[in-house]
């Protein structure tokens, strides 16, 4: 599709979304539901730049079209039939050449490994997938996963060295790499604290500037995929709460603190909330970086810290909530403190999948009060939406939506 075309495709998609959303609201207030929104659906907004876009890669280790199970690229094909294949992700629009050309070395160096790749954690092997980072300063970080199975500690040791000598002095250093990155896992998904990423080679952090604030990425923190569209995503959310300058901002979701510290010079306070440690001290660091006084961050699931810091809050200036979730959307309990918080009049919701469970979430936001689930705030309504394409040529965008009362 033409890059027009993909546009018009998606801005249809959100309206059928909303026209779902608006049905089901219906639905649960009793009320008749017209074919039509009650609100306005802005044109969505285009990204700056459509290819190569990615600042973040994660490729898989696999068989491949050749049989090799030590092929690192994307799958095509179905787990449940048996019939996946790792193929290399060169051809792909949105991914830049230097995260292509990192993964092809990570392949050519576990292809000389003794170790074998980890493809079912039972069936044993080592090498499993590779997460390469990017600026728009021309700077790479690689983090590279490793199942230790029954290793010693000092086997282990023997690979790593290894893995470093090929990447910076072997025939990988072509890829002049900033920050090398070695994670031991036994688990899927494992975070920092679960088992600490291991620096190898390099520096700590790399660094992204983004509506002129600088941020540091660490090797598992949150940050936009696409910069560019980032900044219009940003920017946007600033445009839709020009009504609450000079408030206080309860940023849920928050990761590195990108929307929270973007907005700050709009906002008396910005409070924001993130799971990942991690991500949390990054915020901290990016406010620090910038001189930015009025923000602070807070670690934990939101659904346990934002019921108990509610009370407390002071809502001189008015009170407006962003939230930012992933695709899992909010936790009931986090989405009935906002509601049940009279001061909030304003929420921002950010989804980068509104027909998943954050359909659920704005049910949640605009229902009729329920004392058995202890919703008892005013409901809210939405009253505008704008897309944001952050992903040329996928079938993914941002929604922006904003619930008023």
């Amino acid at each position: 599709m033409s890059y027009e075309k993909q546009l018009q495709w998606k801005q249809e998609q959100q309206h059928k979304i909303l026209l779902e959303m608006t049905k089901q609201l219906a639905q649960d207030s009793m009320l008749p539901f017209s074919n039509d929104l009650r609100f306005p659906l802005l044109s969505i907004v285009p990204s700056p730049v459509r290819d190569e876009y990615r600042n973040k890669s994660t490729f898989s280790v696999n068989k491949g079209v050749d049989g090799n199970p030590k092929t690192v690229g994307f799958y095509i094909g179905n787990g449940r039939t048996g019939n996946i294949v790792c193929v290399h992700g060169d051809h792909l629009l949105n991914m830049p050449s230097k995260h292509s050309m990192v993964a092809r070395y990570y392949e050519d160096f576990i292809r000389r490994s003794p170790l074998r790749p980890c493809i079912l954690f039972h069936d044993g092997g080592h090498w499993r997938e590779i997460t390469i980072r990017t600026n728009s300063a021309g700077h790479t970080m690689a983090i590279v996963y490793f199942h230790p199975q029954n290793l010693r500690p000092e086997d282990i040791d023997i690979h790593k060295a290894a893995l470093v000598e090929y990447l910076t002095r072997g025939p990988g250093a072509v890829c002049q790499l900033d920050s090398l990155y070695f994670q031991e896992s036994t688990m899927t998904r494992c975070s920092n604290e679960q088992s600490p990423y291991q620096l190898l080679y390099g520096v700590p952090h790399i660094f992204e500037e983004v509506l002129g604030f600088k941020f540091r990425i660490s090797a598992d923190s949150f940050f936009q995929v696409n910069r560019g569209a980032a900044e219009a995503l940003y920017k946007t959310v600033a445009e839709l709460n020009q009504a609450c300058v000079g408030g206080t901002l309860l940023d849920v979701c928050c990761g590195t603190g990108a929307i929270g510290i973007s907005l700050s010079p709009q906002m008396k306070r910005v409070i924001g909330i993130e799971l990942i440690e991690q991500a949390v001290e990054d915020a901290k660091c990016n406010a620090a970086l910038n001189r930015v006084h009025n923000c602070e961050f807070l670690s934990g699931k939101a659904e346990v810290v934002l019921p108990k810091m509610m009370p407390t809050l002071n809502s001189d200036g008015g009170l407006t909530a962003v939230v930012n979730p992933s695709r899992a959307g909010l936790h009931y309990r986090v989405v009935r403190a906002l509601r049940n918080h009279p001061a909030i009049r304003r929420l921002v919701y950010i989804s980068c999948k509104p027909d998943g469970e954050a359909m659920r979430n704005f049910r949640e936001l605009c229902c009729s009060s329920d004392f058995k689930r202890k919703i008892t705030g005013e409901a809210f309504k939405p009253t505008v939406a704008v897309p944001v394409d952050l992903f040329p040529h996928t079938t993914h965008c941002e929604l922006v939506l904003v619930f008023e009362r």
